[in-house]
């Protein structure tokens, strides 16, 4: 039987980007540029909403409706994964990277092909980062990458992100997981995405 686990919304507020020398770490030297989201519409803020999808729990507990979801798949990647004692092998079916304003919102599910999955904190920063907040964008024409939005500027800021704790995939269950990232400057139609476990999306299109 197929397990999903649903993404949530959150408010959005800050957004970070750097150059792109260093993998996606606690840091890595980068630049962190600030923006602030909240000032956008609230129709801009979040993704409209599905009516038949139910509400799930942020990384803060709190139960919020998630965001739409698209069909179409825009981009797929299947790679073995290892994320503390857990090895398997997943697909990750990236179906919306949509601007929204100064915002895009990335939506995407992991399937676990086989084995065992580990997205409790297999796509966090840290150990203790039960998130999906080392996921990023890279802008190839301006050698730009763009990190997960967060809701202040604080080290323990939130991330604008999908919550994972628990989420232990086995094989044939899958996540839909979403983030939110400042967005590239408007003549930029395509981005790469990286994701930890999985690898590199090339040539994401931008809606």
């Amino acid at each position: 039987m197929r397990k999903l686990f649903a993404p949530a919304v959150a408010a959005l507020a800050l957004a970070g980007c750097g150059m792109i020398p260093g993998p996606p770490g606690a840091g890595g030297g980068e630049e962190r540029q600030t923006q602030t989201a909240a000032q956008e519409p609230a129709q801009q803020a979040q993704p409209t909403q599905t009516p038949t999808q139910a509400p799930s729990q942020t990384s803060t507990g709190s139960a919020q409706q998630a965001p739409a979801q698209d069909t179409t798949v825009i981009a797929t990647r299947e790679a073995k994964t290892g994320a503390g004692d857990m090895y398997g092998a997943a697909r990750v079916d990236i179906t919306s990277l949509r601007r929204q304003g100064k915002t895009v919102s990335l939506t995407w599910t992991v399937t676990a092909t086989d084995g065992k999955v580990n997205l409790h904190n297999g796509m966090g920063r840290s150990a203790l980062d039960f998130t999906v907040s080392n996921v990023s964008l890279i802008d190839p024409v301006n050698a730009k990458r763009y990190r997960v939005a967060r809701n202040g500027t604080s080290e323990d800021a939130e991330c604008v992100c999908s919550g994972t704790q628990g989420q232990f995939l086995e094989s044939g269950e899958a996540s839909t997981l979403y983030a939110v990232f400042a967005a590239p400057p408007p003549d930029v139609t395509k981005v790469n995405v990286e994701m930890p476990m999985i690898g590199v999306l090339s040539d994401v299109p931008i809606s």
